[in-house]
């Protein structure tokens, strides 16, 4: 296998690990939910904005030119999902899907995607220990984040589609249980994080 092949592979199978990587999961959801299959143009490019912008921190700070306290990028992950989830509960059919809003929208995964590409960061500088050649590396590992959070965007619209087409759930109520549940769980995670920070 190759460095290339090693890498992509550690980074796909990172953003697909529901055990340690499910508040990045959450995050792409939150960002899906307002879409249907569709849509998938929009929400690619909405995951590729998402992408660009964790790449540019995941970068930085594994190259150690940003430095940055773990505990509070642990807590902003969760608040970033939480916005996210809470703010798609208040946005109407129609306005989801115009223009302005898709704007905010790729606005919002690429703000964000800075925060969490500081959470990635940490996984990867622990592989990478003394390494100092990581172009290849941090490449590849994006390359097979991009790939995993495709994976994840494929089921749920999947699941969106058998929901709200097949079974005839309300497109609303769909957006509206599937943020909430979300907002909800991302509330744990920001009370356990801010224990972390104040214990």
């Amino acid at each position: 296998m190759t460095e290339f092949e090693i890498y992509f592979n550690l980074g796909k199978d990172h953003i697909l690990d529901y055990k340690n990587g499910y508040d990045h999961i959450l995050f792409v959801t939150a960002l899906c939910a307002l879409y249907q299959w569709r849509d998938w143009k929009r929400v690619l490019i909405l995951v590729t904005a998402f992408t660009v912008g964790h790449s540019v921190t995941l970068a930085l700070a594994t190259l150690q030119i940003i430095s940055f306290s773990p505990d509070w990028v642990e807590f902003l992950i969760p608040v970033t999902i939480f916005i996210t989830a809470f703010s798609n509960i208040f946005k109407s059919e129609g306005g989801a899907a115009s223009g302005k809003m898709v704007q905010i929208n790729y606005l919002y995964a690429l703000f964000f995607g800075l925060i969490h590409g500081m959470g990635f960061s940490n996984y990867l500088r622990a592989i990478l220990g003394k390494d100092r050649s990581i172009i290849t590396q941090l490449f590849a590992f994006n390359v097979g984040l991009e790939i995993g959070q495709i994976i994840i965007v494929a089921i749920f619209l999947t699941l969106a589609f058998l929901c709200v087409e097949l079974f005839k759930v309300n497109r609303r109520d769909w957006r509206l249980v599937i943020s909430a549940l979300i907002a909800g769980m991302s509330l744990v995670l920001i009370h356990e994080k801010l224990n972390v920070l104040t214990g």
